[in-house]
């Protein structure tokens, strides 16, 4: 009698509704992963914005004129900005786009910090940047 190799239809079948099952959760939970990665480059900007206008205004007693509103960080998920601009105040803005549409991160002079979020899935806060789903800070 001849011996046979390989697997059987149903081994298959098996093997790929498993395969659909891992499939189903993966991906969400990776996709919500990835966007969690790209959070921090609007963060760290804004906090690095946010040093450069307090310096600018140790030097000079205001906010008007500042380099970090002159020159704003490039990113690669966010634009930034700077906007109520004025020598006693100041508010700035990561305003995400690409795959980041529906996050906007600011913050002004006093240090308050809002998360804007309309992604599916995703809150905002307005006392604190969201940096994971369910308006977690």
């Amino acid at each position: 009698m001849k011996q046979q190799r390989g697997f059987t239809l149903i081994e298959v079948m098996i093997v790929v509704v498993i395969v659909g099952i891992l499939a189903t959760i993966a991906l969400p939970n990776y996709t919500d992963y990835v966007t969690r990665g790209r959070i921090p480059e609007a963060t760290s900007n804004l906090a690095s914005m946010r040093v450069q206008m307090e310096q600018f205004y140790q030097d000079n007693r205001t906010y008007a004129g500042a380099t970090a509103c002159a020159t704003p960080p490039t990113g690669q998920y966010f634009t930034f900005s700077c906007s109520a601009l004025s020598a006693t105040a100041y508010t700035l803005q990561a305003l995400g786009t690409g795959s980041m549409a529906g996050f906007t991160y600011t913050i002004d002079q006093n240090n308050a910090k809002v998360s804007t979020i309309s992604a599916s899935g995703w809150t905002g806060n307005p006392t604190c940047w969201v940096t994971k789903k369910g308006g977690l800070c």
